[in-house]
């Protein structure tokens, strides 16, 4: 009778586990209700700019900040970017340095993933060329804008030069880093199924590298578009156009603090949206398909 008992009660818990086990296979595929979308996503970020908005004129309006020529109103950058819209210069200062700025990226991308590729899986590149990636992604990308100007001269390879030389080792290292936190026994599975050479890269390794590599992506970008707003403010042509980073040096020159704040909140803004419309869907992407993120 006991064992009938004892059989039972481990046919209810090996009942359980898979119940278990099946549950957290299941992928929900109800969506998510509007208002917790709302109060989860949207609410927070739009409180925190207000927040911020109104401690800025609370400093202007107390007299704390009453030198306009140090910290302007949030009228008077709202006025810039009312007169730039009016004018029509807006969407050319954003789209200047985004063109440049994602160009660049996917250049540096093209080149940045074979190199990480190669770096990571042949030992005598990596002793190599791996301390040397390691130290161009520590320097400073504003120390490369002089030497471009140099070689390149005021024109759009210079810019890009600039930002491979930002971009492209983050890349690369990201790349490399994700490959060596791969599971052996993925490797080996992998050959055993018959996937090696390019086969094993593109079906084992890319794969199992993602998260790894989409943090390199990540700041690689952020490289890229700082290395971008450097060359813009040191290196000045009418050929070159007026981007942000020239808008902000514009405004300097003319010692316009409303024009300075202005730049920089649409250098911030543009930032913010590539990640939110780019990086951010393809890591909760890569997060879910591991089941290391639930659906909320």
């Amino acid at each position: 009778m006991a064992s009938t008992e004892t059989t039972a009660k481990d046919s209810g818990d090996l009942d359980g586990l898979e119940a278990g086990l099946d549950a957290l296979e299941t992928v929900q595929t109800s969506r998510t209700p509007f208002h917790r979308t709302l109060t989860r996503k949207v609410l927070p970020p739009i409180v925190a700019v207000l927040l911020v908005l109104g401690i800025w004129q609370l400093l202007v309006s107390t007299g704390v900040a009453d030198d306009p020529t140090k910290l302007p109103a949030p009228a008077d950058v709202w006025g810039e970017l009312r007169e730039s819209w009016l004018q029509g210069t807006l969407h050319e200062y954003i789209w200047t340095s985004v063109s440049r700025g994602l160009l660049g990226f996917l250049l540096a991308l093209a080149i940045g993933t074979p190199l990480g590729l190669l770096v990571s899986r042949v030992r005598f590149v990596r002793a190599a060329i791996g301390p040397i990636l390691s130290g161009l992604q520590s320097l400073p990308s504003v120390a490369w804008v002089p030497p471009a100007v140099i070689w390149l001269g005021l024109n759009d390879r210079m810019m890009f030069a600039v930002i491979l030389l930002g971009a492209v080792p983050s890349i690369a290292n990201g790349l490399v880093s994700g490959v060596d936190q791969v599971p052996p026994l993925f490797l080996r599975a992998g050959r055993t199924l018959g996937a090696t050479g390019l086969k094993g890269t593109w079906h084992i390794v890319m794969p199992a590298a993602l998260p790894g590599y989409l943090a390199g992506l990540k700041q690689g970008w952020a490289f890229s578009w700082r290395s971008l707003m450097a060359a813009e403010i040191i290196a000045s042509s009418p050929d070159l156009g007026v981007g942000l980073g020239q808008l902000l040096e514009n405004g300097r020159n003319t010692s316009s603090m409303s024009m300075v704040f202005f730049a920089i909140l649409l250098i911030l803004v543009v930032g913010i949206a590539i990640d939110l419309l780019i990086f951010s869907p393809l890591e909760r992407w890569v997060l879910r398909s591991r089941g290391l993120l639930a659906r909320s």
